[in-house]
């Protein structure tokens, strides 16, 4: 089946070399104006300017099934790629959210026996069934916000069954979802209530009695570890992404939140793909990012939630970091995956640019999940995730009316949602 898009306004983020973005590189968006594209069996096969089309459509003839789609007066541009969500959960916590505008800090909550506790208690209450329709109709919901890759973690289960659970239901996520799906093991979230006094039989757990079963199911792409004050120390991290590197998981950690943790050091020391939060950075922590090939995946709309400063993106951007934008999904901090939302929040919280923000959203977020030879920019030969805009004025429109809805449609794998 061929499809052909024409009369695109404009085209963005058309690459024909694959490479991570860092410091300047990231404000360069590659554009075609009045341009065309060509799916083939859910594949990007061509696209140029309209004033080429006709020389194209013209050895294209003699193929049967050729569906036109006019596109005049939109904007396309490659689906989101949120590289950072724990979508799989059993219940929301806006009863927490209410006693936050009351004045209770985390630790008051948490005392209640609220947080990831309260998200773990929910959980691992629930059947795999139930996760899974609840974790469905939030794909669902995300995939129409534009969204085409997903990483999606464990870390609400903090029991061997809970984590397991979550993991199965991501599988099952994988397995029936049209988007790309990158699953990561999170079991080091916090300790648990048992573990309380215990921290390293807790880790001895996670080591001994969960890796082997995700290992031996396939249930993880990643590990990442919780590396902050009073969670996990740096040492206790690298122990737990070692032992996870020893199954075949590749680290991404959550580092720099609170506290100067040491997160972002001990990431770029295993070589993690990403290091993921970073509101908390000195000049140390950037220096040791910036000099290597770990992505810093930044989440705006968790610091806006929580309050916090904003993570320093122009800071890291100059600094030469490659940088990612991820909505960080999940019912505590950041309960809602509006990637469009994210883009916005980056230009006018962090002082990115539009393209800046466009690319750290789509192919910086696409090398994020290791999914960039897939998806994440305008290429031959990745898929057809494609976000069709609304009519609109410009790039900058996008983060500009961040109270609009401007897609009108979302095409994944060349088949429209």
């Amino acid at each position: 089946m061929t499809t052909d898009i024409i009369n695109i306004k404009w085209l963005l983020n058309t690459r024909t070399n694959n490479e991570l973005l860092r410091g300047t590189a990231l404000a360069q968006l590659p554009v075609i104006e009045n341009a065309w594209l060509r799916i083939e069996d859910g594949i990007i096969a061509d696209y140029g300017e309209m004033s080429a089309y006709q020389g194209s459509l013209s050895r294209q003839a003699q193929k049967k099934n050729l569906d036109t789609i006019d596109a005049t007066g939109q904007f396309i541009l490659p689906a989101w790629c949120d590289s950072h969500t724990h979508l799989v959960f059993a219940a929301s916590r806006e009863e927490e959210f209410v006693d936050k505008i009351k004045g209770l800090s985390y630790a008051d909550i948490a005392a209640k026996g609220g947080g990831i506790l309260n998200s773990a208690n929910k959980l691992n209450a629930a059947t795999e069934d139930e996760l899974f329709n609840l974790a469905w109709k939030r794909l669902e919901e995300v995939s129409k916000l534009g969204t085409g890759a997903i990483e999606i973690k464990s870390g609400y289960g903090l029991t061997v069954e809970g984590e397991l659970k979550m993991l199965r239901v991501i599988k099952k996520l994988k397995e029936k979802s049209a988007l790309s799906i990158k699953s990561t093991f999170l079991g080091a979230h916090t300790y648990p209530t048992a573990f309380k006094e215990n921290h390293q039989g807790y880790i001895d757990q996670i080591i001994n009695e969960m890796l082997p079963v995700i290992a031996r199911e396939k249930l993880a792409d990643y590990i990442d570890v919780f590396c902050e004050n009073g969670f996990f120390s740096a040492a206790e991290t690298e122990t737990i992404c070692k032992a996870g590197m020893g199954y075949g998981l590749k680290p991404k950690i959550h580092a720099n939140q609170l506290n100067l943790s040491g997160g972002t050091q001990i990431g770029v020391k295993l070589g993690a793909i990403s290091v993921d939060h970073l509101e908390t950075m000195d000049e140390d922590a950037i220096k040791s990012l910036a000099g290597s090939a770990t992505i810093g995946t930044l989440l705006p709309t968790a610091a806006f939630f929580l309050r916090m400063p904003f993570q320093p993106a122009r800071t890291l951007i100059d600094s030469g970091c490659a940088i990612a934008l991820a909505s960080d999904y999940n019912p505590g901090s950041s309960p809602s995956g509006n990637m469009n939302l994210v883009i916005a929040m980056s230009c006018i919280q962090m002082k990115m640019l539009p393209e800046e923000a466009i690319n750290a959203a789509t192919i910086n977020g696409a090398y994020a999940m290791e999914l960039q030879d897939e998806v994440g920019s305008i290429s031959i030969g990745k898929q057809a995730n494609l976000i069709f805009t609304k009519p609109i004025s410009s790039i900058a429109y996008l983060p500009y009316a961040f109270g609009s809805n401007c897609i009108d449609k979302v095409m994944i794998k060349g088949e429209f949602l």
